[in-house]
This record gives structure tokens, sequence and C-alpha cells, in this order.
């Protein structure tokens, strides 16, 4: 299915790279921002801030209002201040991995075989994709034996590149903010969400990192997965919950 006309103008929105700064950094604060803010962050003008945010107002990435930062009340005019509008734009941003789904689920029909189900021969592709990729991370950095807190590091810097928006939540707790997988996985959470997790925790075991575990812990606006270290316990999850974002 082809990009309509909106869609192509966000794109091109965000094709000049400074621009693409400012909206990332936006995004990342998860709270309105004013100018000064995002001039400061890209080492700009707060005039030339103002050009490009009033950019992206006008093709639909962001919603502008005034109102005081962090709370704060001040005398005379309240602050202009900019947040990402919901759902601003289906692709790119944050960046979706379908394809690499839609290679797991193609092996697993591929290579399923009569004693073992669809789903299973999924969890299984999945589990050794992510191996794969965090064995071959530990060749590239070759990290020696690695603690839960220095797993979780090493973790975060490959998965940010993978559209995760890792954050860390806690020393031994990190948190995915986006899943790459979105919206497959409204459409079919049990599978999605535990090809997701099968994925992370081949991911970690390939790493090295064997004193963490990808866990199903589904949060509004987030991944259904998230890694702890094993002495960790927040909670039950809430496994066929898909991942929001």
């Amino acid at each position: 299915m082809g990009l309509d006309h909106t869609s192509l103008t966000t794109l091109a929105a965000l094709g000049d790279d400074l621009r693409r700064r400012m909206f990332e950094f936006i995004r990342q604060e998860r709270r309105p921002v004013t100018r000064e803010e995002v001039a400061d962050s890209v080492g700009i003008s707060r005039k030339l801030a103002a050009f490009h945010l009033d950019k992206m107002v006008a093709v639909g990435l962001l919603h502008a209002h005034y109102e005081s930062p962090t709370g704060i009340r001040k005398v005379g005019r309240r602050p202009k201040v900019y947040e990402p509008v919901a759902d601003a734009i289906s692709v790119s941003i944050p960046e979706r991995r379908y394809g690499m789904l839609a290679d797991v689920l193609t092996e697993a029909v591929l290579t399923e075989t009569e004693a073992e189900p669809a789903r299973d021969a999924a969890l299984r592709v999945a589990y050794r994709r992510g191996e794969t990729l965090g064995g071959a991370q530990r060749t590239r950095t070759r990290p020696g034996r690695l603690g839960a807190e220095r797993g979780l590091s090493l973790a975060a810097d490959r998965l940010e590149e993978f559209g995760y928006e890792p954050e860390r939540a806690a020393p031994a707790l990190l948190r995915l903010r986006n899943c790459p997988f979105h919206p497959l996985a409204a459409k079919a959470p049990e599978l999605v969400c535990a090809v997701n997790q099968a994925f992370l925790a081949g991911y970690l075991h390939g790493l090295g990192s064997d004193k963490t575990t990808a866990v199903l812990a589904p949060r509004p606006d987030a991944c259904c997965v998230e890694l702890r270290a094993d002495n960790v316990s927040e909670g039950p999850s809430a496994p066929g919950t898909a991942c929001a974002r």
C-alpha cells in the first residue's frame, strides 16, 4: 500500500537532519517543551528552532499551545510549548521492523514440522535470530563476563538501533518505550508479543548477559517486554496484551 499525500508531506518534513533531531528530542522528553529547550538540545538559536518547530506543527507532527513548563507559574505571557501529536506518523518515526517479523514468520512456516506447531516454530526462529544478533555484538565488543547492569547497558545500545527506544528505569531494569512491531502486535498480541519476548531473550543469551531476563510486562504506550536482572520482580505480566506503540 502506498503512502498518501499527508504521509509523504510528513516524512518530507523530517528529511532534514536538524528537524529530525529536534523531533526525536521532543519525543524522548515525553512532556511539553519550550523553544528554548529544543534550541539548546540541538545547539541552534531560538529563532531558528521556532521556524522548524512551526513547520512540524503545520504538517501535523507536533501540537503547540501555551503553558508554563513543569507547572511553574510566571508573571506575563506563558511560553509556547510543543509536544508530539499522537500517532502523527505511521512509518519511520518511531522505526518499525515489519520485515524482521515477516522473516521470522516465513522461516517458521518453512521449517515447522508435524511435531512442532507453527507458533512454537515462530518462537524458535525468533529466539535464534536474537541469539545470532547478540552473539555478533559480543564478538564485536568483547565485553568479557557480564553482570546484570553491564549486560543491560550493552543491550540498550543495540536495541536503540532496532527502534525499541530503551529507557533505563533503574540500574537493573530496562524498559522499552516503543514496539517495533506495532500495530501488528495489536492485531495478534499473543503471537507477536511472544515472538518479541523470544527474540529479546535470545539476544540476551547470545550477548552473554545470562543474569538478565526478557519478561512480558505490558504497559500503556510502551513495548510489552522489558529486560530485568534475574533478581528483579515488578509484578505479574499480562500475556495477550499488545504492545501499545
